[in-house]
């Protein structure tokens, strides 16, 4: 995986140019430790999860940091998140100077709660997903995420218009078949992905999952995961969840919580500022891989995936975490995503708002429309007076659909 460049390098540059330390935030095996390392290959490098790295930094902290002031790369730093007091002193000491410390860790409540507590207004943070397609096939981040970077209005039209796409069908059907985890994806056999992805999700459980929530039953969270793969981008229904389960729904809200914060699942909520009296309000989620989904449903090549009942749910997630991806690198700020659906039926997939202003995207697996598909958005767009609105699908080019609807090919994601 050496040899995989990532979209986020960018940013992260310019944010260590602006802050004394950048924490680069993730699910475990996302790439964290080679991206640190190749943005900055000159500074020090320490593993947290190293006995001796971790002796020599958790001996005497104070000492640790004397002797390494700046320049400093710490890994896994879930390991250890008391060292965030001292580090605090340590930036404070020094307050101007910036690129000091890159932080890395396999993101949990404890870590978060230790980097905010100890750091805020000291540190900026960035989440680095699994690949994206673009990074699978080493292709730049695609243009159309611009738009994320200034206020949208009628004048990104012309700027959308513009736009082809950067990745072919098939490359973009095999990254959503097996998702953007980079040592299977560099490894390139099949038959690996498959062994790493069972070997993964036991990790998952037993190690990290075991540390975290030592008390946490993980037979019955097990089965709760392999349950969550079958609700891949729908509206989770706790209490179906744990009658399924034998359990009660305060447990299926742990278990929730617990893959959410994570970073393996990401829960959705409703779009909260709607007017709507109708509106849907349970949360929807999925998993922020594909490839660990469709591992999980041992679904294995194309053809188990074509015929697969849930298609259109498992491609509307794998775009809408595509989406977030690429958001992610660009310097937008006050993210928040949500859908918008309504007990009569009516429904939006995502729904982006933030400093670029609000952005609603309705995803679909195929190649064409019927007029009663784009009601829902349509409606969306006037009620909100928005410039337009996005239906991301397989077509080939951008192409403006109605009025207030343009088609994105989902191959320029």
């Amino acid at each position: 995986m050496s040899g995989i460049q990532r979209s986020l390098s960018s940013k992260i540059n310019n944010l260590l140019l602006d802050f004394p330390a950048v924490a680069i935030l993730g699910v475990r095996q996302s790439g964290k430790t080679h991206l640190s390392q190749h943005i900055r290959p000159d500074w020090k490098y320490i593993d947290l999860e190293n006995p001796d790295d971790f002796e020599r930094v958790s001996r005497d902290p104070t000492f640790f940091f004397q002797e390494n002031p700046r320049h400093l790369i710490l890994d896994e730093a879930q390991e250890y998140p008391q060292i965030f007091r001292t580090l605090r002193g340590v930036i404070d000491a020094s307050r101007t100077e910036r690129e000091r410390f890159l932080i890395t860790g396999s993101s949990s409540e404890k870590l978060m709660s230790g980097l905010s507590d100890s750091l805020a207004g000291r540190i900026a943070f960035v989440e680095l997903g699994t690949l994206k397609a673009t990074e699978t096939f080493q292709r730049p981040l695609s243009p159309f995420y611009q738009i994320f970077e200034t206020r949208i209005s009628g004048d990104t039209i012309a700027f959308l218009k513009s736009l082809s796409p950067s990745l072919t069908n098939q490359e973009l059907k095999s990254a959503f078949l097996r998702g953007g985890y980079p040592e299977p994806i560099a490894h390139g056999s099949p038959d690996f992905w498959k062994k790493w992805m069972d070997g993964y999700f036991k990790t998952y459980l037993e190690r990290d999952i075991r540390a975290l929530f030592p008390r946490l039953d993980l037979v019955k969270f097990r089965r709760f995961v392999s349950l969550l793969s079958s609700l891949n981008g729908q509206l989770i229904n706790k209490a179906d969840i744990a009658r399924a389960l034998d359990s009660a729904e305060s447990t299926v809200k742990v278990y929730l919580d617990i893959v959410d914060k994570t970073c393996v699942w990401r829960r959705l909520g409703y779009f909260e500022k709607s007017q709507v009296k109708s509106i849907m309000k349970m949360p929807r989620g999925g998993f922020r891989d594909s490839g660990l989904a469709h591992a999980l449903l041992r679904v294995y090549d194309e053809e188990q995936l074509d015929t697969h009942p849930k298609l259109g749910n498992l491609f509307e997630n794998f775009i809408t975490e595509e989406i977030l991806k690429g958001i992610e690198c660009t310097n937008a700020t006050q993210l928040a995503s949500s859908y918008f659906r309504t007990k009569n039926g009516a429904e939006i997939d995502l729904i982006l708002e933030g400093s670029f202003g609000l952005l609603p995207i309705e995803i679909k697996y195929g190649l064409k429309l019927e007029k009663k598909e784009l009601v829902s958005l349509t409606h969306f767009v006037r009620r909100h007076h928005l410039p337009f609105g996005i239906v991301v699908n397989n077509s080939k080019t951008v192409e403006r659909i109605s009025e207030e609807i343009f088609q994105v090919p989902a191959t320029l994601l």
